[in-house]
């Protein structure tokens, strides 16, 4: 007797922890029968009598993939939201409906929190009493831990757990986990997008362009708002900074609205230059301006830096190449109601530079006073050209130099794949200029675009030896 009760919490200690357990009967008694050793007719009885039933196998925290789609829809092209259905057994509580409050309070730890599932559901069988239903993750044996019975105790609540058959659908899905579904396993889900008003950016990668169109039509469905979404198909034109694109999913309208640092833009996305990505350093840069500033806007697009430094009364020079960016960069002057402090060009930057921004330093640098505080500033953000054009700055005035003070200080924006790329964007920018900026500039690192691809911002005041030719005596 005493060697079948040392068997039996043996057998209990090691093979009854979870109720998900594989171990098959005959492989357990006989276990029992190897410590026993003297009960084999026992062993023959239970072989013969199984009387112990296994429980449902629920999927509990070794399995992430208890709230996946259907496996069926692995491969599918053409959205079938009909096909991601699936039914789950799921741990619940039965409880009277007037105390339901109570119980999702004092078990919020168990209670399932997945967002879009209903965590109290209707008693079919009764309409006083309402199932709660407990996280699986958190409940993986149908039963709950002695401190939850003991608080279902105090409020009156039996505690037996029942098992709920949860349907899922697609509504219940995130985008991600039913894009992880349907390609190919193993192979990079983008869920992520660039957003520019009502429309959603993608850019994917070569292995997603046979689901591309139900790919769309995911994260239109997932995401509110959206009604346009398109996929880049082409680099960016280097002299426009726009780029090809094929809508995927909704409407064929890319005129479109966006805020930025609270302010209002309208462009054609198909045929203008936006990055949303870029929101944190145009608002870095204004912040540097004060009241009474100049600024030349080298390469303005539809104007997020012009704009915004306008609303700080600064007075502004934006050029654009691009006809479509200069239309918009005019009629978001106007629909900001700052036309009148933005003086616009359609011109290539280097005739830009060696134009109206020689023009009106030539006027207004001869003029300014020692302790008069106006700053010119002059940004180039064409991240892929912009380093080539400082060359335009070589002898741009005549004349002797102006006080170190008001000379004019250039934001220039660049990438670089260098291991040192600040020093990669300094080398490039002093082999421009024909001269050394070593203590006279600072980088900032604008954002990583690439592996191993860094967009970066130098600034430097423009040394008065590069920028003045002196006239000859």
């Amino acid at each position: 007797l005493w060697r079948l009760g040392y068997c039996a919490r043996l057998l209990k200690t090691n093979h009854f922890r979870t109720a998900a357990s594989n171990t098959s009967f005959p492989a357990v008694w006989m276990l029992l029968a190897q410590h026993s050793g003297r009960i084999p007719g026992l062993f023959v009885v239970v072989k013969k009598n199984t009387f112990f039933t296994m429980p449902e196998t629920v999927e509990d925290k070794t399995n992430p993939e208890l709230y996946l789609p259907h496996p069926g829809v692995r491969g599918m092209t053409l959205l079938d939201r009909e096909a991601f259905k699936r039914t789950v057994v799921v741990p619940a509580l039965k409880v009277k409906k007037e105390i339901v409050h109570h119980v999702l309070k004092s078990l919020k730890q168990s209670v399932l929190q997945r967002p879009g599932l209903k965590r109290v559901v209707e008693d079919p069988e009764d309409e006083d009493s309402r199932f709660v239903i407990l996280d699986p993750h958190k409940v993986p044996e149908f039963s709950l831990g002695e401190s939850e019975q003991q608080v279902l105790k105090q409020l009156s609540v039996h505690p037996e757990v029942s098992k709920y058959h949860l349907e899922l659908t697609y509504e219940n899905f995130k985008s991600e986990e039913i894009l992880r579904a349907v390609l190919p396993e193993g192979q990079e889900v983008t869920s992520g997008f660039s957003r520019v008003g009502h429309i959603a950016h993608l850019n994917l990668r070569d292995h997603q362009l046979p689901y591309r169109h139900l790919i769309g039509q995911v994260i239109m469905d997932k995401n509110p708002g959206i009604t346009c979404v398109v996929n880049k198909t082409n680099i960016i034109d280097s002299t426009y900074r726009n780029f090809e694109m094929e809508v995927l999913a909704g409407e064929n309208n890319l005129v479109t609205k966006v805020k930025e640092n609270n302010i209002s833009y309208e462009l054609d996305f198909s045929k203008v230059y936006w990055n949303p990505r870029l929101s944190t350093e145009h608002g870095r840069i204004v912040a540097l301006l004060r009241a009474g500033d100049v600024l030349f806007d080298v390469f303005a697009g539809v104007g997020p830096f012009a704009i915004p430094a306008a609303k700080r009364k600064c007075r502004v020079f934006a050029n654009d190449l691009n006809p479509e960016s200069y239309s918009w960069l005019l009629h978001n002057c106007k629909l900001n109601k700052v036309d009148t402090r933005v003086r616009a060009f359609n011109m290539d930057g280097r005739a830009f530079l060696r134009g109206p921004v020689r023009e009106e330093l030539s006027k207004e640098l001869p003029l300014l006073e020692e302790e008069q505080k106006t700053a010119f500033h002059i940004v180039m953000n064409l991240p892929a050209l912009a380093l080539e054009f400082l060359d335009a700055f070589r002898h741009l005035l005549v004349g002797e130099p102006c006080s170190p003070a008001a000379l004019p200080t250039v934001h220039c924006y660049g990438f670089s794949k260098h291991s040192n790329p600040a020093r990669d964007i300094q080398e490039r920018a002093e082999a421009a200029l024909g001269t050394s900026l070593a203590g006279r500039c600072s980088t900032f690192q604008v954002r990583n675009v690439a592996p191993n691809k860094e967009m970066l911002c130098l600034s430097f005041q423009i040394p008065a030896d590069v920028l003045y030719k002196r006239p000859c005596p």
